[in-house]
């Protein structure tokens, strides 16, 4: 269907990729992976056509619909959520008014044999052709349909989309890509902003009703249900694996595994010839032999190893401080803003050393239950923090809090107590930090690389209470295991807000959940209760359709 033959991409000499070649076909279902740098987003535009490489070209037949969504974007401010949403159909719209307008002027006209008249019946003809094969559908039901499956309510329809934020503006264009049914949609780290039923959502129509798919994600979960191919960048190359995200784990072990034995059975190789060519490079007899090896040697195609993460950072929070037997309870909370009531008659009560998840769809009160508990906003009833809790909190905006003075390394180093401070190399390694980066200062940062910094800040405080508010948006894979892997050995009490359900899963041993302005608790894993609701939204969402 599109072919991407020989693209190169150099930026200041500097080669990104060159000559990567793949083609996408009907229903690939495709995973772009590589570590940050490596060029994903960069190919993505190439394929999207937003950006040109500096050699190479993507073919693609002229009605090929491709469809792309970028990580940052802005919608119109100057039209509701609805009619932003059915801009989707605008092709089809403008096509029907100006066939309506041709065909007034033919009703008019009457230079019947001019050229003039016979190219505007060529034009009716070959629109009607196209807009009567459109298959008739209702339009504004299909508009309703996709904007509640990606969590929008009917109240939202007449709202300006200037009164949402970015992440909710994603969503609008997403419908948007959605409604347009392209033959390739390109997908640039589209769950950053949505919730997990919306993910599902999302999931169900990849799955089921997209056509083929290229998708950029730290969502591992995601990648793994929706894909059938991944394409690693890396190193200037790709290679292209027909299986899911998990799979191509296990076959890329296997391609380096074999890749190093052939690595070190040609060094060898190499070491064994080049002393035999500096033993007997004055002999004689030896001449022919040592001038064969070294053209040998001369001709030889040197075999590299694809870089690799070999580090097994393994990072532990502090020792908790003991606190009281529940450091965190609530009862009979309620939060209004005026007239809207976010929750009412909440109760909630965390045991010393219990991990538990808030889940809910974005707006529900997530959120606003972590500020109660801070103490940074007025409530009705009683919230609060229990005797001795010492508390770590993550908020979204916590990277705005960083001493924008400082650098990458004295932030750390400002609060690494102890042995730890021999690691605030590797530690700020195992976080995307690395070589020049450290010594940048934090006003010099984008804003992920200020949210990571203030993760690992808060990785080295001992706490004995740690609320984490959508912690993940901003890390990658490895660095989201790392993290997952200190919160699991961390013997304090645990309060995490996440739409991650790959790193959700295995954390939580109780899950409250907001919805309708109540607060649920549920006595189970949050393992448990994904299952559970990814049947139930499936279901409920079929009863939309």
């Amino acid at each position: 269907m599109i072919s991407v033959d020989a693209i190169s991409v150099e930026f200041s000499g500097q080669a990104l990729f060159s000559d990567v070649s793949f083609s996408i076909n009907e229903n690939d279902k495709i995973a772009l992976m590589g570590k940050n740098g490596a060029g994903k987003s960069t190919m993505m535009k190439i394929i999207a056509g937003v950006q040109t490489a500096t050699r190479g070209h993507v073919r693609c037949p002229e009605d090929v619909v491709i469809a792309y969504l970028p990580q940052h974007l802005l919608t119109d401010d100057n039209c509701t959520v609805f009619e932003e949403t059915a801009k989707a159909f605008g092709h089809i719209f403008e096509m029907r008014t100006e066939i309506d307008a041709l065909n007034k002027e033919l009703e008019t006209r009457t230079d019947y044999e001019s050229e003039a008249y016979m190219k505007i019946i060529e034009r009716v003809s070959e629109l009607g052709e196209i807009f009567y094969s459109i298959e008739e559908v209702n339009y504004d039901a299909e508009v309703e349909k996709a904007l509640i499956g990606l969590g929008f309510k009917r109240t939202d329809f007449t709202r300006a989309t200037s009164e949402f934020s970015g992440g909710w503006r994603m969503r609008i264009e997403l419908a948007k890509i959605l409604l347009q049914k392209p033959d390739l949609i390109l997908l640039d780290e589209p769950t950053n902003h949505i919730d997990i039923e919306s993910v599902i959502w999302l999931e169900d129509f990849l799955t089921n009703k997209a056509k083929a798919v290229i998708v950029i994600s730290h969502d591992k979960a995601f990648i793994d249900n929706i894909t059938n191919r991944t394409i690693e960048v890396t190193m200037g190359k790709i290679y292209d694996y027909k299986a899911n995200y998990s799979h191509y784990l296990q076959l890329r072990a296997e391609r380096m595994s074999h890749q190093i034995k052939a690595f070190k059975e040609q060094q060898k190789f190499i070491a064994d010839n080049t002393a035999f060519i500096e033993r007997f490079k004055g002999t004689f007899s030896k001449t022919n032999q040592v001038s064969s090896r070294e053209r040998m040697l001369e001709k030889l195609e040197i075999i590299e190893v694809d870089e690799v993460d070999n580090s097994a950072l393994k990072l532990k929070f502090p020792p908790a401080p003991r606190s009281g037997d529940y450091p965190v309870e609530a009862s009979n909370l309620c939060k209004r803003y005026e007239e809207h009531v976010v929750f009412k008659d909440a109760n909630l009560s965390i045991a010393r050393g219990q991990k538990v998840s808030f889940v809910g769809r974005n707006g529900e009160g997530k959120s606003t239950m972590i500020k109660a508990i801070m103490g940074e906003i007025d409530f009705e009833g009683k919230c609060g923090l229990g005797h001795n809790a010492k508390v770590g909190y993550f908020a979204q905006n916590q990277a705005s809090l960083l001493d924008p003075d400082l650098t990458v390394f004295q932030t750390v180093d400002e609060v690494a107590k102890g042995d730890i401070r021999t690691q605030i190399k590797n530690i700020l390694g195992g976080f995307m930090f690395s070589g020049e980066t450290i010594d940048k200062k934090v006003n010099m940062l984008s804003g992920g690389e200020k949210t990571r910094l203030a993760m690992v800040k808060l990785l080295l405080e001992p706490v004995n209470v740690l609320i984490l508010d959508e912690p993940t948006n901003h890390l990658d894979l490895k660095s989201k295991e790392v993290l997952k892997n200190a919160l699991l050995a961390f013997d304090g009490t645990l309060i995490l807000v996440s739409h991650d359900r790959d790193f959700l899963q295995g954390l939580a041993e109780k899950v409250f959940e907001f919805k309708d302005q109540r607060v649920i608790e549920h006595f189970e894993t949050i393992d448990a209760f994904l299952e559970r609701n990814r049947i139930a939204s499936i279901k409920e969402i079929d009863l939309k359709s």
